[in-house]
């Protein structure tokens, strides 16, 4: 298995809270370690349990130490949500948490067996007695600090050690999850904190695509993106990371590698940006439709105005990702922003209080809109980038309601209808379609 070595690829890192600067601690070890994280699909049955647990056993025997961490298998975290509000028309956070981690502790103690039985010894644990720490914010907790002094034991008498992905204990000793992608997340930071030259992401699919093959068939599976160039991406509609295992990765310069569960071939590495190769303008064109706009109109023109619109959205704990604000005229203007469905109603119950505070003359919303957006490393140094994604929009007939950008990534908002064509008339454009 060739697994490129990080800067400091022998260094562990201790996760500090808030405010307090991150540490390194050497680990000692004669193997080289590895952390592979396998999601619900790659554990979803007994046979996929053994496949992943006879994977696992090889890496180990090819001469490394693993730490593994394992989801849910298949639908259970689905099946439990469920469960829970069969009987509770509002569940508890706390108690939601307590539950959803049963999907985890399950899998780790089955996953186990498996690798005990082909003759590996192995170790589960919980996220708690892995040692990561939260913060206290059920459901979406954030992670503070690693202690990861049981793994390295683990490690030490010979072990495979197995930990639950998704979820830790807060600093009020409370079980907690991560939210979205928390598995990811759990995987990134103990391969920073063990000083792993590597983190494994097995998942259903091959790698990362320059689109999704689901609407573009002709999608080329990339070999190797930039943190920046990867973080764009599953910042703006691309699923196959979660966003805060990037964000871990960057800041710590964790290689990761997005591989197939079900094929085992080689997939695409996430490292640092090679300032020696040139980079392609444009790696990929992806796409969200799980946002919708929201457009106060008639907004006097002062200073505070915005600030107490969005100050208000922060306080309701609302994500805001894209704002546009037009032009003034007759000292009035409208101000278009975009936030997850799921937080439309409160976004709404918010915003209907600030329009009459700030003597808006209306609110108005959007559900049926979607974001297109072109991502690249090479448009840092390549004019026109723009300007054929808007012609190449236009000559399909798609509106552009509204556009960000940065300094590798263009956004645009279209009509949720329109997403599908834009994406495949993007990528045939900007020549994604060649091998």
């Amino acid at each position: 298995m060739a697994i490129p070595r990080s800067p400091d690829s022998g260094a562990g890192i201790v996760l500090g809270t808030p405010g307090r600067p991150w540490y390194r601690g050497r680990v000692i070890s004669e193997h080289p370690l590895v952390v592979q994280k396998f999601g619900g699909s790659s554990v979803a049955d007994p046979d996929r349990v053994r496949a992943v647990a006879d994977h696992i056993v090889r890496t180990r025997r090819a001469g490394h130490d693993v730490v593994v961490v394992v989801s849910a298998m298949g639908k259970t975290t689905d099946e439990l949500l469920r469960l829970a509000h069969d009987v509770s028309h509002r569940p508890s956070e706390r108690e939601l948490d307590m539950l959803l981690t049963a999907g985890e502790r399950i899998s780790i103690a089955l996953l186990c067996m498996a690798i005990i039985d082909l003759g590996q010894p192995a170790v589960s644990f919980t996220g708690s007695q892995a040692g990561i720490v939260t913060d206290t914010a059920h459901g979406r907790a954030k992670i503070l600090e690693v202690r990861a002094d049981r793994l390295r034991d683990a490690l030490a008498a010979g072990n495979v050690a197995v930990v639950a992905g998704f979820q830790g204990v807060s600093t009020t000793f409370d079980i907690t999850t991560l939210g979205r992608g928390g598995s990811d997340t759990t995987a990134v930071a103990l391969a920073a904190a063990l000083g792993a030259q590597a983190c494994e992401i097995y998942t259903d699919v091959a790698g990362v695509y320059s689109a999704d093959p689901r609407i573009v068939p002709e999608a080329r599976r990339l070999g190797r993106l930039s943190y920046e160039e990867m973080l764009e991406m599953a910042a703006s509609g691309g699923r196959v990371l979660a966003l805060r295992s990037v964000e871990f990765a960057r800041n710590h310069t964790v290689p990761v590698h997005v591989r197939s569960s079900f094929t085992w071939e080689p997939g695409t590495w996430v490292q640092e940006e090679d300032p020696s190769m040139e980079q392609a303008i444009i790696s990929g064109v992806t796409h969200d439709t799980s946002e919708a706009k929201v457009t106060i109109e008639q907004v006097p023109d002062r200073p505070g105005i915005a600030a107490t619109m969005f100050r208000a959205l922060a306080e309701a704990e609302v994500n805001v990702d894209m704002i546009v604000q037009n032009v003034s005229t007759a000292d009035h203007t409208d101000i278009s922003f975009t936030v997850p469905k799921e937080d439309l109603a409160r976004t709404l119950e918010v915003m209907d209080k600030v329009v009459a505070e700030v003597e808006a003359t209306g609110l108005r919303h959007d559900p049926d809109v979607g974001r297109v957006s072109l991502v690249g490393a090479g448009m840092k140094t390549h004019p026109g980038v723009a300007a054929t994604m808007f012609e190449t929009l236009a000559e399909e007939g798609i509106n552009i309601e509204m556009i960000s950008t940065s300094s590798i990534r263009i956004s645009c908002v279209v009509p949720a209808g329109d997403v599908e064509r834009a994406v495949r008339a993007l990528h045939r454009t900007f020549g994604l379609d060649e091998g």
